[in-house]
């Protein structure tokens, strides 16, 4: 079987595996696999499921939303949106009411500062497709000021008189 392009997800399993001391074995059983299945994950020839890769997690005591990042299945910035909003919640030291307010204000800054991005974004293209169309106008104004070729050879011909001197 060809290997999979699974982010290293079968390498940083068996390091947390070997970090957490655990057999292939007593992980597959922590874990509810099989444990050929998480075997040939490790070793790149099978791409888990989200909830094989959960349960996986929670046998390992790691967040379930690295190896979503390593599988693929989840992009960078959902996990650390993920992860901010887990740790949060899982704060005991404010109440629920206290929690949801975070969380309120945690979106409103994401979401001012993804219209932030997308305004710059904006005023980058246009800038973009000023400067290329101020840089089509020289070039245009260049050509109609150019001499023509005829034009050049009937003055350089004319013969000199002496009002030219």
């Amino acid at each position: 079987m060809a290997s999979l392009n699974v982010g290293n997800l079968g390498e940083y399993l068996r390091e947390q595996r070997r970090t957490a001391q655990l057999s292939l074995r007593q992980l597959a059983d922590a874990a509810g696999v099989s444990n050929p299945y998480l075997s040939q994950i490790e070793r790149g020839l099978r791409k888990p499921s989200a909830e094989v890769l959960q349960q996986v997690a929670k046998a390992l005591r790691i967040s379930a939303e690295t190896l979503y990042v390593r599988a693929g299945i989840l992009d960078e910035k959902e996990r650390e949106e993920l992860e901010t909003r887990a740790v949060i919640l899982a704060d005991p030291s404010i109440n629920e009411r206290q929690k949801q307010v975070l969380l309120q204000i945690y979106d409103s800054f994401r979401k001012e500062n993804a219209a932030e991005a997308a305004a710059a974004a904006a005023q980058a293209d246009r800038t973009a497709e000023a400067d290329q169309a101020g840089a089509a106008g020289a070039t245009d104004a260049y050509r109609t000021t150019e001499t023509p070729a005829g034009a050049r050879g009937a003055a350089a011909e004319r013969p000199a008189d002496a009002s030219d001197a």
